[in-house]
């Protein structure tokens, strides 16, 4: 029964139906939040907010039974069973905030979808290549906020006089927001060759360091999917290794049967 239970779970028409029910709860969620639509029809989004909570801890209670301990082997049943106990705490008093929280369960989705599950694995498989790029962003946003700060800090005090104030100022400018005309024209104003300091800033942050951090998700990515190709490429091959066996098997029995059937030779 578990066996066939853990079949139906695992069906494409069952993940159909968990992905209908999540974006369902997503719309009613987004919809609560018009007071206008809340006034008019609260009670039915309400009705409906329950309903889905009610299939997801019955889909949980389905799977806990279906799969036994090896439910909290798996990262995924785990997310989906914080995120469903999130939901079925209370939402009154000081776990007033826990309220909020319920837009959680749209990030189910990422369980039950198998190409998001790829995308949040290369992410989390690119976090160790991803710690060394941060210690040189690190070490570069340092030096260079010690230099603004001892250039550009009896100038501009706001932007650079401390040097909190120079990394976050610097930090705006690596993403590029209002970079020229709100921050390097002003100080070039004051500084003519502040371009000197700034352009290598722009260089090294945003278009090297910051393209590192792409370089190191997308290659990730690519081995995250080059193991699931692997992956089902295996279950074949398993397939036809113990069918070929299966044949030579037969081949030895059938051979076997022959020498006892036939008759010795006069």
């Amino acid at each position: 029964m578990r066996r066939s239970l853990a079949h139906v779970l695992g069906s494409r028409g069952w993940e159909y139906f968990i992905i209908a029910v999540i974006v369902l709860n997503a719309i009613t969620m987004g919809l609560e939040t018009d007071a206008g639509l809340r006034a008019a029809i609260g009670g039915t989004l309400a009705v409906i907010d329950r309903i889905i909570l009610a299939i997801f801890v019955v889909e949980i209670a389905l799977r806990l039974f279906a799969h036994g301990f090896r439910f909290f082997r798996d990262p995924w049943s785990l997310f989906d069973f914080a995120i469903v106990a999130i939901s079925l705490m209370p939402a009154s008093g000081p776990f007033q905030v826990l309220r909020s929280l319920r837009i959680l369960r749209v990030l189910r989705l990422i369980s039950v979808v198998p190409s998001l599950r790829r995308v949040v694995g290369g992410l989390v498989a690119a976090l160790p290549g991803m710690a060394s790029i941060v210690v040189l962003l690190v070490l570069m946003f340092y030096v260079f906020a010690v230099m603004a700060t001892g250039l550009y800090g009896a100038s501009f005090p706001d932007w650079f006089g401390t040097l909190g104030a120079s990394t976050y100022t610097l930090f705006q400018v690596m993403t590029l927001e209002s970079w020229s005309m709100g921050i390097v024209r002003p100080v070039m104003e004051a500084h003519p060759l502040a371009w000197t300091f700034f352009v290598p800033f722009i260089l090294c942050s945003t278009y090297a360091v910051l393209n590192l951090f792409i370089g190191v998700i997308v290659s990730a990515m690519q081995e995250q999917h080059q193991a699931a190709v692997d992956a089902e490429r295996v279950v074949p091959e398993m397939d036809t290794a113990a069918l070929v066996a299966e044949v030579r098997a037969l081949r030895s029995e059938i051979a076997e049967l022959k020498t006892a059937i036939t008759p010795p030779a006069a």
